[in-house]
């Protein structure tokens, strides 16, 4: 007999070829002459809109699996939106570097002008659903995926070099009052309510609320922006150094944005429209990928005597003591085929860095490092970075221990799935000390919030009095009177009233007036749910939610910032203010703006 039980063969017939298999790119350039319609099991089919049915004007049959896979399929069709950042559009490029960064980090991609990697940029807003308006007045998501030689690297960021928050377990809380009212269905256009009771419980978010309430807010579609990491991370070099550092990318194509009122003169997916529109037309976006940096000497100093955070969101460097240093650019060039697969599906993490790159202390940087791959394994799948969009594209092959799954496509083959001394795979050697790196951080756990204090108005303020000219000033105060106006309760009003006081009585007055309610003297006599009042005139407002200060009180007088004797010795001393960094002009700015 030819064939075992079952009918199985066991002889010499056709086998399996996996190279036989379609490739993605293979797919993706087909144009649709040259293919056959067929079932998803490949079995040729004369029409698509035909039925089976018992008699011509009888019941469908379920026999009919053309018609079933049809609608099986359909009704999967949708994956879950991403909680954040839902709305957004992308296109693919190249980044070239062109002036290297190798004294300070040792990533492949920065060690020579002329390095080139291919990159996918995704943009978005925040809040929004997947349906939401391009021009709604929100931050932007500003997110690039780098596939270097050394694997990828994904920089996520955001149109805004602050944030909201500082203290990551504030951010399921904030996000839920930028969605709709679990009762009433509606959005913050409709009703500001719980938008502005969080602000006013939160106060170290102002500084965002100044540039998202200012003509940034609406940014000019998606190639008129900057992109920010807003994270301190570090850079380390070959030599085993490092430095804390600020990513930033600029547009070549300047900063452009809409009023409130043009607003409403723009389609639903106007960003989407321009970008693709522009590369189509040849008119190709590029930004440039510029740096700050800062020794651990500098932070801790910059601490002591300008009382800025370099862990803290809501901070910025100022750029005439931390000037930027440019690494390379990125040019989109080349918009994507199908936007399912290449933007919908495309998955960015913060924990992506390539050797050289490495995350700092900041704690809600820390908390992204998890958060983002933990919402594409239930959003995408575990298997969410074979997809050819997340794949990294590097000389060597690719092997861990990482098996099976949902959609399992590259399973490895044969090769053991633990670490065999039978067939072993390859190792590269550390290149990364993490122990002079990471080692600086030694201590018993403790319980921790932050303290609004008097620097965190320092740079709103220096927005209002350095940045904002007259007409910027009233379309501010217009953009918050007017969000303000479908806000429920006064006394959340009053509350917002008072923190913009503590930036300037001339904001808290002109806010009164247009809003005709009178705000608080500021935020001495009020007590805070989110955040411990370190401006309180009396102990019993200064703890958050009247949390008792018998045990625990878990706000520290340094706020969570490297203070002097942070780090167990200097990073590179060289690469201070007046060193290596800087090869370029320095860029000038109102306290890092």
């Amino acid at each position: 007999m030819s064939s075992s039980a079952n009918g199985h063969s066991n002889g010499g017939g056709p086998q399996f070829h996996p190279e036989d298999i379609k490739s993605y790119s293979d797919d993706r350039d087909t144009p649709s002459q040259q293919t056959l319609y067929t079932t998803s099991n490949g079995v040729p089919m004369p029409h698509p809109y035909e039925t089976q049915r018992a008699g011509v004007n009888g019941p469908l049959l379920l026999q009919d699996f053309h018609l079933i896979d049809l609608i099986s399929h359909f009704d999967r069709e949708r994956i879950p939106e991403r909680v954040v950042h839902a709305k957004g559009g992308g296109a693919h490029g190249v980044f070239k570097c062109t002036k290297p960064l190798d004294d300070l980090c040792m990533a492949d991609i920065f060690s020579q002008a002329g390095k080139e990697c291919p990159v996918t940029a995704r943009f978005s807003t925040v809040g929004g659903e997947s349906g939401s308006h391009d021009c709604a007045r929100d931050p932007r998501g500003f997110s690039v995926k780098f596939r270097t030689e050394e694997g990828n690297w994904d920089h996520v960021a955001n149109n805004t070099p602050v944030f909201f928050l500082r203290d990551p377990a504030k951010f399921p809380h904030f996000i839920h009052t930028q969605k709709r009212d679990p009762s009433t269905h509606l959005t913050g256009a409709d009703d500001s309510t719980m938008f502005w009771d969080y602000l006013s419980q939160n106060p170290e978010a102002i500084h965002q609320v100044m540039i998202l309430m200012g003509d940034r807010g609406i940014p000019d579609g998606w190639r008129f922006m900057h992109g920010y990491s807003g994270h301190t991370h570090k850079l380390v070099n070959k030599a085993g150094d490092w430095v804390y550092a600020q990513i930033h990318l600029k547009s070549k194509q300047g900063t452009k944005f809409i009023t409130q009122q043009d607003s409403f003169n723009y389609s639903p997916d106007y960003a989407q429209k321009d970008l693709y529109t522009a590369i189509e037309k040849g008119d190709f976006p590029r930004w440039s990928v510029e740096v700050q940096t800062m020794t651990a000497k500098e932070a801790e100093e910059l601490w002591e005597k300008q009382k800025i955070n370099v862990f803290d969101l809501t901070h910025v460097w100022p750029h005439k003591q931390f000037p930027l240093r440019e690494v390379g650019e990125f040019v989109l060039n080349e918009n994507a085929k199908n936007y399912f697969a290449e933007i919908e599906q495309i998955a960015f993490n913060p924990a992506h860095l390539v050797p050289g790159l490495e995350p700092s202390a900041d704690p809600v940087l820390q908390s992204r490092l998890f958060s983002y791959p933990d919402a594409h394994r239930h959003r995408v799948g575990v298997n969410y970075q074979q997809l050819p969009v997340n794949a990294s594209r590097t000389a060597y092959k690719m092997a861990n221990f990482q098996r099976d799954g949902n959609m399992a496509f590259y399973n490895q083959g044969s090769r053991p799935n633990y670490l065999s001394s039978i067939d072993p795979i390859q190792f590269r050697d550390r290149t990364t000390d993490l122990d002079k790196v990471h080692g600086q951080f030694i201590s018993s756990a403790v319980t921790f919030l932050s303290t609004i204090r008097p620097e965190d108005f320092n740079a709103p303020r220096a927005l209002w009095e350095k940045v904002f000219d007259d007409k910027a000033k009233e379309r501010f105060i217009g953009n918050v009177s007017g969000h303000m106006a479908t806000c429920k309760h006064d006394e959340i009003i009053k509350r917002q009233i008072a923190i913009f006081r503590e930036v300037s009585d001339d904001i808290a007055t002109r806010l009164e007036k247009a809003t005709g309610i009178k705000g608080y003297d500021g935020i001495a006599n009020l007590r805070f749910n989110g955040t411990h009042n370190g401006m309180a005139a009396k102990d019993s407002l200064r703890v958050a939610n009247g949390m008792s200060t018998k045990v625990g009180y878990s706000s520290h007088d340094h706020n969570g910032a490297p203070i002097k004797g942070t780090h167990k010795a200097e990073s590179i001393p060289e690469a201070g203010t007046n060193g290596t960094r800087v090869n370029g002009d320095v860029t000038n700015g109102a306290n890092g703006h």
